[in-house]
């Protein structure tokens, strides 16, 4: 069997803009970046029986998302109207407090069962730049519990 790289592009990320129960998920377009990274809390777990090796037990785990982009708008409005899941992150960015959270999830769009669901703090890391710019949109989304594994939409 031959084998082929995963693409990261195929990574395509949906936030809730519902204000009820049930999800509208909205994706978040113009992504140039994502990357799901997990960290790892340890307590020493040596004792007098481990022949002078050591043992470490996880004890609390915590996950993020940083995405990039580029901040889009529709270009069929005459008017401003940007990218609703992008806009919605952007929004929760700039206030604090319980409205500073998203439901989000993350997916491969490529077939592969990875897929994840979970509430992260948004925090919005600005925009502008240089003349010669296109105008970027960072943000950082701090997990807030266990990211769910859940049945890939498009699998």
């Amino acid at each position: 069997m031959a084998l082929r790289s995963l693409l990261a592009k195929d990574w395509t990320l949906e936030v809730d803009t519902s204000s009820t129960t049930t999800p509208a998920w909205t994706t978040v377009r113009g992504l140039t970046k994502l990357e799901f990274s997990l960290d790892s809390e340890t307590e020493d777990d040596s004792d007098f029986d481990s022949d002078g090796w050591a043992s470490e037990v996880v004890t609390q785990r915590s996950w993020k998302l940083e995405i990039e982009g580029r901040r889009k708008r529709d270009t069929a409005s005459a008017t401003f109207v940007p990218d609703a899941g992008q806009e919605f992150l952007r929004a929760a960015g700039l206030v604090v407090g319980i409205t500073a959270n998203a439901h989000l999830r993350w997916y491969r769009k490529d077939g592969s069962p990875d897929a994840f669901e979970g509430v992260a703090a948004v925090q919005y890391k600005g925009a502008g730049g240089e003349v010669t710019d296109l105008e970027p949109f960072e943000c950082e989304l701090t997990g807030q519990g266990k990211p769910l594994a859940i049945t890939n939409p498009v699998a």
